[in-house]
């Protein structure tokens, strides 16, 4: 009996497994006896043999891969608990990006939404005690605890090279239950769009219901965004496949040295929406099972791949108790239905190198070509490459920061929502009109930088587009709510404009 999901990064799986035979000599093993011995014995400051044996075994998981690791048995038990509901916390995820815990998404209206906390910020300590060298798991457990304690965050924001500090004081509250998609919405009177945020309990019957909705407002084309998708569990991402693919066509694979690791995952039944023509919208931030379900569609030839290039996230783990601990050790790869590995490669990369090549592993691409269902090339080893590649986002200039922290944003848009009109015809009016957006929230908000930071505050077009945008959506949540405010963001997404006109080239694409 094996049970399966993708944790951030990882198809973690708990089975009885065999562990992996000693493969020291007995002279390595005297080495590092002797090792420890004299670090006992003339070390100069007071360690105890557990702090010893625990950082050994740290470094040598992380010798092997960037997702094997370590808890200690009560750290182990904090973390499940964690992983329950049980304990309090801020409403963060993060991971390693350059070797830096990170930001990468913070739920709605949690403690940390409201104490402004942002995606990207980065993590320099916890209560005084600095993250420099813990791995995501352990900072998550020194966020996390009882409800209605306050944690203190030190964070990082801006450009790495002159960075802004920001300190929150951030009270933990209990988690709240979370939909999984984040947004559906008729984008013209045809195009359907669902946002996935990850891969929960229940998130396949969530965008199955999504997907059925607009069906039912005479949607005839989809477009799913999975890009920030950090993942979930993997029965989900196989569940999701199912929707979207006949019955008995492969989702992905999984192998490794253990027999009993090697298995095909299948869809179960003939979605109802296997005829739907699909656009996928991946990037970077797009890892594990949503990667696992963009590499099945894609050699499927189910739906055309676009974005930038997914994280590179699918090794098979499974957890072991061990004496006063649990280890999460590798023991398999995932792959896709063509037969290529998702997981770019980390052998001979440091940590923080590992995390710094996301999304940008071309290089890293396997020399062999691999075949879709229709004879497409696709390759390996460096993540899902897109069919349609996408330009980057326009980057926020360097006094972003400074202008987001002291509130002159809000405050542009909350006096421009007070001009605007209620009601539903002047909303959807509000959402489509990017030129006003242009003309009433930019000089308002530029001229207040420019005069109170002494800059020129210069924009280039994309980022003028952007900007417009993001204050656009800030009015509109103010003046008609957070879904007319969601509306404006994804409307006016480059992404998903551009996703819209390719439908027109689906045959072309896919080789229909």
């Amino acid at each position: 009996m094996r049970r399966c999901w993708l944790a951030v990064g990882a198809i973690v799986c708990t089975v009885s497994a065999t562990p992996l035979g000693a493969q020291g000599s007995s002279e390595e093993l005297t080495r590092f006896s002797a090792v420890l011995s004299h670090i006992r014995a003339n070390y100069v400051d007071s360690v105890t043999y557990r702090q010893l044996v625990h950082s050994a075994i740290d470094g040598m998981l992380r010798g092997l891969d960037p997702h094997s690791w370590f808890l200690s048995s009560a750290d182990n038990a904090r973390f499940n608990a964690l992983e329950r509901g049980e304990l309090a916390v801020i409403g963060v995820s993060l991971e390693l990006a350059d070797g830096v815990p990170t930001i990468l998404a913070v739920t709605d209206a949690s403690p940390a939404d409201r104490a402004g906390v942002r995606p990207g910020d980065r993590l320099r300590s916890v209560d005084g005690v600095p993250t420099a060298g813990l791995n995501a798991r352990a900072i998550a457990l020194r966020l996390a605890g009882e409800k209605g304690v306050r944690v203190r965050l030190l964070l990082e924001r801006g450009p790495r090279l002159e960075p802004d500090s920001v300190s929150v004081v951030i009270k933990r509250e209990m988690a709240k239950p979370q939909h999984f998609v984040r947004a559906t919405l008729m984008l013209d009177a045809s195009t359907g769009y669902v946002k996935l945020g990850e891969f929960g309990t229940k998130s396949a019957d969530e965008v199955h219901n999504a997907v059925k909705s607009l069906r039912g407002q005479k949607a005839t084309h989809l477009i799913l965004d999975l890009r920030g998708n950090p993942g979930g569990i993997v029965t989900e991402a196989v569940d999701m496949a199912s929707e979207f693919l006949p019955a008995n066509s492969v989702v992905f694979s999984t192998k490794g040295r253990q027999r009993s690791v090697n298995e095909v995952f299948t869809t179960k039944g003939g979605g109802d929406f296997q005829n739907l023509p699909m656009v996928v919208l991946v990037d970077q931030g797009s890892a594990s099972a949503a990667e696992a379900l963009a590499g099945s569609l894609q050699d499927n030839d189910r739906a055309i791949i676009a974005g930038r290039r997914s994280f590179g996230k699918a090794l098979m783990q499974t957890g072991f108790l061990v004496p006063e601990g649990f280890v999460e050790l590798t023991i398999g790869h995932v792959i896709s239905p063509s037969g290529r590995y998702i997981q770019r490669p980390y052998t001979g990369l440091q940590l923080e190198q590992y995390y710094a090549f996301a999304g940008d592993s071309a290089w890293q691409d396997t020399s062999r070509v691999f075949k879709t269902v229709h004879g497409r090339p696709v390759k390996g080893g460096g993540g899902i490459a897109p069919d349609v590649a996408l330009p980057a986002p326009a980057t926020a200039p360097r006094w972003w920061t400074v202008a987001a922290d002291s509130g002159w944003d809000r405050a542009v848009a909350d006096s421009v929502a007070n001009t605007l009109t209620t009601g539903s015809a002047a909303s959807t009016a509000w959402v489509r009109d990017s030129a006003a957006w242009a003309d009433r929230l930019l000089p308002p908000f530029l001229a207040r930088v420019r005069t109170r930071l002494a800059i020129p505050a210069a924009l280039d077009a994309p980022t003028r587009v952007a900007m417009a945008r993001k204050l656009a959506a800030e009015a509109a949540a103010v003046r008609w709510g957070e879904d007319v405010g969601r509306e404006v963001s994804i409307r006016n997404d480059p992404d998903v404009i551009a996703a819209m006109a390719l439908f027109g080239r689906v045959a072309e694409i896919l080789h229909k």
